[in-house]
């Protein structure tokens, strides 16, 4: 029977993907990957592509960026569709996602659609902020202290409580968010205790204190902020 498989690639490093990921994708007949802006590819499947085998279908789609839940719907619908379609046909069929297919993936809206129609399955990738607490040689918690994982893009209160109520946070999408997490931590005297990774794994990855960085400052997209409560960096 063939198999739908939803594809954690890592961070950005080829080499951070996982041997199971790596031999999935070598063995797949169609692999449907985002469509960057001008259809170039997506980090994704830049990331994937030293292993592209040569008989391999690149299926490119749209998946919109907007608040319109309704355009998002209906674009998550109609690619499933399409993958339902192909895996019955006998086809393995692979989607590929930056990160953890499982850590605020499109993937997951995918698969809820599929339900149980064809086999599927889930392969786990090197998340963004594991590859970073790697890179800098620091434990994301240890003992009995907390860890949150929260976006950026999450309300004041619930960042507020996010901050207050645990030892580490983990803010992904902080380029979207800066000057109001830089409020919050600087009104706690949290400056100092916290790091923003940049395209963390890839030839670009940049580290810097946030104490360094201008509340207004434009950041690159795969911005990461790491907090950490009990430890000045």
């Amino acid at each position: 029977m063939a198999t739908f498989y939803g594809i954690g690639v890592g961070p950005g490093d080829s080499e951070l993907m996982t041997i199971k990921a790596v031999n999935t994708i070598k063995a797949l007949d169609v692999l449907y990957a985002p469509k960057a802006h001008n259809d170039q590819p997506s980090v994704a499947e830049k990331i994937a592509a030293p292993y592209f085998s040569a008989q391999l279908t690149i299926k490119r789609r749209r998946f919109p960026m907007v608040k319109n839940l309704a355009e998002k719907q209906a674009s998550w619908q109609a690619i499933a569709e399409e993958i339902v379609t192909d895996v019955q046909a006998g086809n393995e069929v692979g989607f590929i996602t930056l990160g953890d297919a499982s850590v605020y993936s499109t993937y997951s809206y995918l698969l809820d659609i599929i339900g149980n129609r064809i086999s599927v399955e889930t392969l786990a990738g090197i998340s963004s902020y594991s590859q970073i607490a790697a890179t800098i040689s620091t434990p994301l918690m240890l003992d009995d202290e907390l860890l949150e994982i929260i976006p950026a893009t999450a309300d004041e209160t619930a960042i507020a409580t996010a901050i207050d109520d645990n030892d580490n946070v983990v803010m992904m999408k902080i380029s979207a968010n800066l000057p109001l997490v830089y409020a919050l931590l600087e009104k706690r005297n949290l400056l100092d205790h916290a790091l923003i990774i940049s395209n963390a794994s890839m030839r670009t990855q940049q580290t810097v204190k946030l104490s360094e960085v201008d509340s207004t400052e434009k950041l690159p997209y795969f911005s990461t902020l790491l907090l950490k409560k009990t430890y000045a960096f």
